[in-house]
């Protein structure tokens, strides 16, 4: 089907249909079935024609996507990769580098981290300190990351790194593709109050990476990596949770699609429900199995939840469709974040609210397998992880309200001159 001006979402739906129809087959091992998705574009309908898509419009990916799913075909991958990493090289790579990294994302074969935050750059995050020097043909990197969550499984990561401290902070930084598997990376799990260690900091000296991966200009990386987190400040970017990504863990592409699918379920937990969604479904059957519906406070907060998961989800195609013109997004995205982080609080304090002093337990003898309780602890990151609430805010406030900038002289002074981070001391 060639994507026009007039292509109807019924055209869609018929193509898609009966595309799936003929090729689904949960006995296919994993990787053939993200092989044979990635090949067709119905993986990810919205990327261009040339790289793994099949060029159509938000509105119109939405209508695939559905039909995926009315079908019972397994999602393509998710994770960084294909959330994070993805649009920002189709927004800013190169075609040898849409060549080179898009049909891994896309097939499942390459595993991605992030690596943004530092230990005293996190929401200053133009004051990072990790240094990428020029040597001949390849940079040489050397820092500290920290909370990047998945680089325990990543092959390739988006990393930003300082390339010019004479220049004020935002202008001295240059976005890399890095790979991970060389000498010189050192990835640490760090374990969270969940019990989980989803997240890592990773240890940088003296690792390689080509110019040829540098991702936009020189000394043009803050813009790049704007574009970056407008993806994973956005709750309704649904990558997180179409397939089995890094958050968890490597998936074997030679289990078949079924048991790949079996053991995905078994491993659910409060974790990749923070970040891959379901939780709300979680929440229906708590309060089914507490009775809570009884309670006509329980009933007006989940109105409450509903209604914002509604205006979430109005918002989010108002962003899509922006990018679907063209545009960069905007402040929008500030506010659906802010959105998503209220919103996990509210069915937090709900649930363990039903659930009454069986919210106090742990482990799989407790109400949906501890679960909820697990989800609960991990809801703060929501607050903090893509850039604090207090950062969201301070977006809106100067961006879309107006409000004048707090006096901030870091700005404009070269990077060498500033107390940031660890040069504070």
């Amino acid at each position: 089907m060639t994507v026009t001006e007039t292509t109807t979402a019924d055209e869609v739906r018929a193509d898609a249909r009966a595309w799936f129809e003929a090729n689904w087959d949960p006995t296919l091992s994993l990787g053939d079935w993200w092989e044979r998705l990635a090949r067709s574009g119905w993986g990810f309908p919205g990327w261009p024609v040339d790289w793994c898509g099949r060029g159509l419009p938000a509105d119109l990916a939405r209508v695939a996507i559905g039909v995926r799913v009315e079908v019972g075909a397994y999602g393509p991958p998710g994770g960084v990769a294909t959330t994070l990493a993805a649009p920002t090289i189709l927004t800013y790579g190169t075609e040898q580098q849409k060549r080179r990294f898009l049909p891994g994302i896309a097939s499942g074969r390459d595993i991605w981290c992030q690596l943004f935050s530092e230990p005293g750059a996190g929401s200053d995050m133009a004051g990072l300190q990790t240094r990428a020097v020029r040597d001949g043909d390849e940079w040489v990197v050397t820092g500290q990351k920290v909370w990047n969550s998945g680089a325990q499984y990543a092959d390739m990561a988006i990393l930003i790194a300082r390339t010019d401290p004479d220049v004020p902070k935002h202008r001295g930084i240059t976005y890399f593709l890095i790979d991970m598997c060389q000498p010189g990376v050192d990835v640490r799990p760090l374990r969270e109050m969940t019990g989980e260690a989803a997240f890592n900091e990773v240890f940088l000296t003296e690792a390689r990476v080509p110019d040829a991966n540098r991702l936009g200009d020189l000394n043009d990386g803050w813009r790049v990596a704007m574009t970056t987190l407008s993806h994973e400040r956005d709750p309704g970017n649904p990558g997180m949770s179409q397939g089995g990504g890094s958050f968890l863990g490597r998936p074997d592409l030679t289990r078949s699609v079924g048991a790949h699918q079996h053991r995905q379920q078994e491993a659910r937990d409060g974790f990749s429900m923070a970040v891959a969604g379901g939780i709300s479904g979680l929440l229906d059957s708590l309060v089914a199995r507490f009775g809570g519906a009884a309670d006509p406070m329980v009933r007006q907060e989940l109105m409450r939840i509903y209604t914002l998961r509604m205006i979430m989800k109005w918002s989010g195609q108002r962003a899509k469709a922006a990018a679907r013109a063209g545009q960069q997004p905007g402040p929008e995205v500030s506010t659906l974040k802010l959105t998503g982080s209220q919103l996990g609080r509210m069915i937090r304090d709900l649930g363990l609210r039903v659930a009454g002093p069986y919210g106090t337990l742990m482990g799989d003898e407790s109400p949906g397998g501890g679960v909820f309780q697990t989800y609960s602890l991990f809801t703060p990151a929501m607050s903090i992880a893509g850039g604090s609430d207090e950062v969201q805010r301070n977006i809106i406030g100067e961006r879309v309200l107006g409000l004048p900038k707090e006096p901030d002289d870091s700005r404009e002074l070269p990077y060498r001159q500033l107390r940031v981070g660890t040069q504070r001391g």
